[in-house]
């Protein structure tokens, strides 16, 4: 008796997990995208998608709306992409496994508009890096994150990854990014400092680099002052992706920064800034972790001073 579809996708899942070493982040979205294209098809039989099932489930997307207060806003076509490029890679999957479906290629993705990039200025980057201004060890760890987001260009979920054994000794550090891959990155003297002076402080066994760390009551004293006062608990458990996405935010509304700024910013700034002093795509790439180059290259559009040195020069001169 042959597998079903719903089968096939949780072996599927399985593989990219663990042969494919994806995070759970990624599986778990994987995960949603198949689902959605089950149930609208309600499909059990692989050799039942065909190119009108695709079609229709693509049709069925594109008329989605983001949500109920605007009806009039679909998905956009880079949303309905993940979808595709799920659906895609499980085919591929289910080919390997000789089992009889529609080939992937049959699958276009839908064509995007060039992707904009949420950059800040060089004044608010350092305004946002000189914000936890504190003493605490709050104040501490979240300066060693902000310095080090910047000086390593590292994706959220390999931030969270670090553990406390880090070694500060050297300027080099090696980091398993996406599908496992190893990749080094080098940490600026400005963040190896703010890491050290953080875990200065630590007086706990957590093992994971950045903590969450509470500030309670103590719910000593007769006067409200006395009541007021925080006690510091730093748990074991590491901060996670949410959490750093929290604090850079914060700190991003205390600088006076109006637009939005996340972790994935501070990694654009740091890959904007080698291209413009000169690095090529190609260490650049290296650095970030990109499988494809193509990947880099959103950011060359912004880096090009050449260009505008030649316009200035050359542009209205008569």
């Amino acid at each position: 008796m042959s597998a079903s579809l719903k089968q096939l996708k949780r072996q599927f899942l399985e593989y990219i997990e663990i042969e494919k070493g994806r995070s759970l982040h990624t599986v778990s979205n994987y995960d949603h995208y198949l689902q959605k294209f089950l149930d609208f098809t309600k499909l059990d039989n692989p050799a039942q998608i065909t190119d009108i099932s695709v079609r229709e489930f693509r049709l069925w997307l594109n008329r989605q709306p983001t949500n109920n207060i605007r009806p009039s806003e679909t998905l956009s076509k880079r949303t309905q992409n993940y979808y595709l490029i799920a659906l895609r890679a499980f085919l591929k999957y289910l080919a390997r496994q000789e089992i009889k479906t529609l080939p992937a290629e049959r699958i276009e993705l839908a064509k995007v508009s060039e992707h904009s990039l949420d950059l800040i200025t060089t004044a608010e980057l350092t305004r946002l890096l000189k914000s936890p201004d504190g003493s605490d060890i709050k104040s501490l760890r979240d300066k060693a994150i902000l310095e080090l987001l910047f000086s390593t260009g590292l994706r959220v979920s390999e931030l969270c990854s670090l553990n406390r054994d880090i070694n500060l000794q050297s300027d080099e550090l090696s980091i398993r990014g996406k599908g496992g891959k190893i990749r080094v990155v080098f940490i600026s003297e400005e963040a190896r400092d703010a890491v050290k002076t953080y875990l200065s402080k630590r007086k706990d066994m957590a093992e994971a680099l950045f903590v969450r760390i509470r500030l309670e009551s103590n719910g000593k004293g007769k006067n409200k002052a006395k009541k007021e006062a925080k006690a510091i608990k730093i748990e074991e458990k590491g901060l996670d992706r949410h959490s750093i996405e929290m604090i850079v935010r914060q700190y991003a509304i205390k600088s006076g920064i109006s637009k939005k700024v996340t972790p994935h910013t501070l990694r654009h700034v740091f890959a904007t800034d080698l291209l413009s002093n000169g690095a090529d795509l190609r260490s650049v790439q290296a650095l970030l972790g990109h499988a494809n180059i193509g990947t880099t290259q959103i950011y060359t559009h912004v880096t090009d001073k050449h260009l505008k040195d030649i316009h200035k020069k050359f542009h209205n001169k008569s």
